[in-house]
């Protein structure tokens, strides 16, 4: 995979050319593979600029096309679908998605990078904690790239298979950098940005639950198993809007993993710009709430179980995660914009606004952290492997003292209590709509419905583009691999596409 290979090296060098502590009187550019790698002191800031480009894939404002687009949690506003036929394909899933589509090629090309450099720096590390490091970087990026392509080549320099793989390599390769991370990274992390055991273990549980039911790895007892090794460690915080709350410190006692952000550039994170409002922008581009609409609440997710949404009535995270009211702090009203779009005052999510900012800059410099593995998550996910196995009433029983008590201020009434007498498929469909309420535009929906095979029924029920557009088939489980990617890398070829594009 020749375009992998020159690409990391690329990375490599800019990164070290921007760091102080490397400096030499060589020029960083000229440097050799062999001075790159073989020295524990280079391999180390590698690493750290490995999780800056990782993080970049969540927080950039693009960072939602992936996660949350073209899901019954989130859709494109109405300006922005008729701006860019691309991006628009991505919930519309017409015939722009296709194997030219730009928007998905970028998010495939800036992946394989990270794994290319993390797989060498997993090779020629001395230290077992940086080879862990790096081991956690790879499993999670073809994590990612696997459950969103499907087949995809192992990068190991050990055993180099530049082809497509069949999915159960993939997983097992997978599975086996993060157990590896598992066993070698330190309990806890000073610098929140690298990961801990307990982060390998949480992502090894949902691995574990994702895996593809043709590859044989598909294991809720294992999962389970490892969530168990993680949840006593944290603890939720009582009020879930305190999560959200960019003026306290949110590494709080129920963060496994959160990607590090402040609200100072080049350290901010660019979020709310498109996933605010662009009429709020319109009218003062200082105020916290305001984007330009890129990705936006479905009505599935917004609205009350009275109007054929999510939320119950007396549920907190309702108001703590979408905006509903636009006026301004200083009581300005704002109006529609020139593009006439009416959403453009529709809720909004508020996950990533950042008070902070108000007044003082443009809510590009949003600085809140964007979490990954946080343990509600985990509750929810011990969940779905009990009634799985057969014990739903323990499932439920799980979810209402935990995720839906704290949901509830504390105290879960009894008219919201889940029954511990419903059947393993109601379960199932509820929880994934308690997923939605816990973890909306929170990074997890997509694999959700993928691993769940509910895709296909459930966004064109609820993506109001993708109804309107009637396109959406079995085959979109999966994007396709990008035509860039097939002119340029000599052993995968058109025939190797997935089926459908």
């Amino acid at each position: 995979m020749k375009k992998i290979y020159y690409l990391s090296i690329l990375l490599g060098a800019l990164m070290f050319s921007s760091c102080e502590d490397f400096l030499t009187e060589e020029p960083k550019t000229q440097l050799t593979e062999e001075e790159v790698y073989g020295d524990e002191e280079n391999i180390e800031l590698l690493i750290s600029g490995l999780y800056t480009q990782w993080r970049a894939t969540r927080s950039d404002r693009r960072a939602l096309y992936m996660y949350t687009m073209g899901t019954d949690e989130g859709k494109q506003g109405g300006q922005q679908i008729r701006e860019n036929n691309t991006q628009a394909a991505l919930d519309k899933y017409n015939g722009a998605l296709n194997a030219s589509n730009s928007v998905l090629a970028e998010q495939w090309n800036r992946r394989w990078p990270i794994v290319s450099a993390a797989a060498k720096a997993a090779k020629y590390a001395t230290s077992e904690t940086l080879k862990a490091e790096a081991s956690f970087i790879r499993g999670v990026v073809n994590y990612e790239l696997a459950m969103y392509w499907g087949p995809i080549p192992i990068i190991d320099l050990d055993d180099m298979r530049e082809s497509r793989q069949p999915l159960t390599d993939v997983f097992e390769f997978i599975i086996k950098d993060i157990e590896n991370a598992a066993t070698n990274l330190p309990t806890t992390q000073e610098d929140k940005k690298l990961p801990t055991k307990a982060a390998a273990q949480a992502l090894l549980g949902k691995i574990y639950m994702s895996a593809p039911e043709s590859t044989g790895l598909r294991d809720f007892e294992k999962a389970k198993d490892y969530f168990d090794m993680v949840i006593p460690n944290y603890s939720l915080l009582s009020n879930y809007g305190e999560l959200f709350n960019t003026t306290t410190n949110q590494n709080s006692s129920e963060i496994i993993y959160a990607f590090q952000f402040t609200n100072v550039w080049p350290d901010n994170n660019m979020v709310q710009h498109h996933a605010g409002s662009r009429a709020v922008a319109d009218l003062d581009a200082n105020t916290y709430f305001g984007g330009y609409d890129l990705c936006m609440p479905t009505d599935y997710y917004a609205e009350n179980v009275s109007d054929g949404g999510i939320w119950e009535s007396g549920d907190t995270r309702k108001n703590a995660s979408i905006r509903y009211d636009f006026t301004l702090p200083d009581g300005r009203e704002p109006q529609i914009t020139w593009t006439g779009q009416a959403d453009e005052l529709g809720p909004h999510t508020k996950k990533f606004e950042d008070i902070r900012t108000q007044g003082v800059q443009n809510f590009w410099y949003s600085g809140g952290l964007i979490y990954f593995l946080r343990l509600s998550d985990i509750l929810l996910s011990k969940a779905e492997c009990l009634n799985e196995l057969g014990q739903t009433s323990a499932a439920v029983e799980l979810v209402n003292t935990t995720v839906r008590t704290r949901a509830f201020g504390g105290t879960l009434p009894p008219e919201h209590a889940w029954s511990t007498g419903m059947s393993q498929d109601q379960f199932r469909t509820q929880i994934m709509d308690e997923r939605m309420r816990e973890l909306g535009f929170e990074g997890w929906r997509r694999i959700d419905l993928i691993r769940t095979g509910k895709l296909v029924s459930l966004v064109k029920e609820r993506n109001p583009w993708a109804k309107e557009e009637g396109m959406i088939s079995e085959f979109h489980n999966l994007y396709p691999i990008p035509e860039s990617e097939i002119k340029q890398n000599e052993l995968i070829n058109e025939e190797d596409q997935n089926p459908g594009y």
